[in-house]
């Protein structure tokens, strides 16, 4: 079942210069779908603008078949758009408890419940809950960054350059969490990632984004066992 559709969308950061241009994409409940592409492709303007953090500049972004109100960042995670952004966004001086308990507003047994399902993809961070978030390591702040977001009950995942200052074992330590909760919850991930192949590994489809167009896209798998698409669809729009 389609969770995630962008009809026509245009995204930038002031009219007449849109940086994505036109994408249609559609993300079904469960998937996982790897964004790749060049630096400056579109990827982070693409998931800021679903985020509702940037208005977009043309077309349509539905959840549920439900159209969402561009722009509005309270409206997209009411409508269960949650975004993981690159810096991650922590509140650096509260403690891991804090910033998760930040994230749910159920109460009592409820609340404690819902934090230590998070604990139990993290388990890591039950021995930091109160470390500052600001003093955890990289890798520690990824997760707690993600498990804010998994406690908002996203239907979409977005996640922003997930190994932004970590080391590939670190990621491949993560990765298979999203997995994890694609398969388990059903929800849909967005990932932007730079290591191409954990992406593949842990993806159901990618999609290559160049100069704000989709260049490419496939199943994991059969990307993964024929990366010179992959190496060809970055390269391949630069004479464009």
């Amino acid at each position: 079942m389609t969770v995630l559709e962008c009809r026509g969308l245009d995204a930038g950061y002031s009219r007449g210069k849109a940086c994505v241009h036109g994408l249609d994409l559609s993300v079904d409940a469960g998937e996982i779908v790897a964004l790749l592409g060049p630096n400056g492709a579109g990827k982070t303007t693409l998931l800021t603008t679903l985020a509702g953090l940037l208005p977009s500049l043309g077309g349509e972004v539905s959840v549920g078949g439900q159209a969402v109100r561009a722009g509005d960042a309270r409206a997209a995670v009411r409508a269960g758009l949650v975004l993981v952004p690159d810096d991650r966004s922590l509140f650096k001086q509260l403690t891991t408890r804090q910033n998760l308990q930040l994230a749910i507003r159920r109460r009592g047994a409820a609340r404690t419940e819902a934090v230590d399902r998070v604990l139990d993809h993290f388990p890591s961070l039950r021995a930091r809950l109160k470390v500052a978030a600001g003093e955890l390591s990289g890798g520690e702040q990824q997760m707690l960054a993600i498990g804010r977001a998994l406690l908002q009950q996203p239907k979409v995942l977005l996640i922003d350059e997930l190994s932004m200052g970590l080391a590939p074992i670190v990621v491949e330590s993560i990765l298979p969490v999203l997995r994890e909760v694609a398969d388990n919850d059903r929800t849909a991930v967005v990932l932007v990632e730079q290591h191409v192949r954990l992406a593949l590994d842990t993806a159901d489809r990618a999609v290559v984004l160049v100069h704000g167009e989709i260049e490419l896209t496939d199943s994991a798998a059969t990307l993964a066992g024929d990366i010179g698409r992959v190496e060809e669809a970055y390269l391949g729009s630069a004479a464009h």
